[in-house]
């Protein structure tokens, strides 16, 4: 059986599921909803999992929900979803650094709600004060891994990361003046980040943050596994 299904004007790649755990994402802008309700009755009919359309303007979402009902759409994060996974043990916190981050926060947020993991928010706890973050370390050393979005020039992705000995995933974003350059001034700061092993998306990634999410979501359910087999089977022999 083939892993593609080919729809003329897409080829839909249904194997991902079984490859990665969720279906194939759809990025919304730019398609016709002709296209989208298509995409997204085709995703539905030849995976089990969630289905999710990223970047999805509200006028459109209405669209898409009138011909293929049964999802709902997220506002601040711009997401459809279908079937959202349940709830799972795997604990994510996503902290912004200001409230123009709040649109990347809230994508990251709600993709990764939709691919089942709890999420806390912590939003408009930049560096230019401290005390913001200082007061949310607790929350941030409980989460199994932190999401960290911030503009300007990005340094609050190295002061989670020295707070913290969970994996964090950083997100530079676009906001700032003239010399945060639109988002790579964070981009190339949290890469030179003296915070070991924090890992970085593209700018305003919320997205792309969130799968990384998933893909550590996927290990850690592998690992608990692992473990409640060994514990029921006892080691190998």
């Amino acid at each position: 059986m083939t892993n593609i299904v080919n729809l003329g004007f897409a080829q839909l790649d249904i194997g991902r599921e079984h490859r990665q755990g969720v279906p194939e994402v759809v990025y919304g802008p730019g398609k016709d909803i002709s296209h989208l309700r298509e995409i997204v009755s085709r995703l539905l009919a030849c995976n089990s999992g969630v289905v999710m359309v990223t970047r999805l303007d509200p006028d459109s979402a209405a669209e898409v929900l009138h011909s293929v009902p049964g999802g709902t759409y997220h506002r601040d994060g711009r997401l459809l979803v279908y079937r959202p996974a349940p709830p799972g043990a795997f604990h994510v916190a996503v902290v912004s650094a200001g409230t123009s981050d709040y649109a990347v926060a809230s994508e990251a947020e709600a993709v990764c709600t939709a691919m089942g993991m709890n999420t806390t928010a912590i939003h408009d706890a930049g560096v230019a004060g401290l005390d913001r973050i200082l007061a949310a370390t607790d929350q941030l050393r409980e989460a199994d891994t932190v999401i960290v979005i911030a503009g300007m020039e990005g340094a609050l992705a190295s002061v989670v990361g020295g707070l913290v000995a969970r994996p964090v995933i950083a997100v530079p974003t676009s906001t700032g003046y003239g010399a945060s350059l639109d988002g790579v001034t964070a981009l190339l700061a949290m890469h030179a980040s003296c915070a070991a092993g924090v890992t970085v998306v593209n700018i305003d990634s919320g997205f792309g943050a969130a799968m990384a999410a998933h893909r550590l979501n996927q290990a850690f359910t592998h690992h608990q596994r692992a473990g409640a087999a060994l514990h029921r089977n006892g080691p190998a022999r």
